[in-house]
């Protein structure tokens, strides 16, 4: 499997990790009444601020991935994977990591940071093929 895709499958999965460290505070401080009903109000307590914060995070990283499977699939369908390519989905996936806990603890500048080490990565990886 191309490095690529090997970054986009393991990105995918880290997606599934998000989505289980947001889930399980949610349902705990919302209630599985709450999380299981249709949400057609809004719930009676509010998430706490971490929680909050990873679900954030979560769903940005739904919309970076969908840039990033963009990238991976020019990258891969127009057989131009190259050392820059694959440095960059490293990266972006490296910055996804770490972008995680940079979100839940408010670390502030460097969150903002991390995101943009993650987009320009991507971003890379879009123009490269074009070059």
């Amino acid at each position: 499997m191309p490095p690529e895709l090997t970054a986009l499958t393991l990105a995918a999965l880290l997606q599934v990790v998000q989505y289980v460290l947001f889930a399980v505070p949610a349902n705990r401080e919302l209630g599985v009444g709450y999380t299981s009903s249709a949400r057609d109000r809004p719930p009676s307590r509010q998430l706490s601020a971490t929680t909050a914060r990873l679900q954030r995070a979560m769903n940005n990283h739904f919309e970076g991935l969908i840039l990033f499977t963009i990238a991976v699939v020019v990258v891969t369908l127009g057989q131009q994977s190259s050392g820059v390519t694959q440095i960059a989905a490293w990266t972006y996936l490296g910055a996804r990591i770490l972008y995680v806990p940079a979100y839940a603890f408010g670390w502030r500048p460097w969150r903002s940071a991390i995101w943009a080490v993650g987009f320009f990565a991507t971003l890379t990886m879009l123009i490269v093929p074009l070059i």
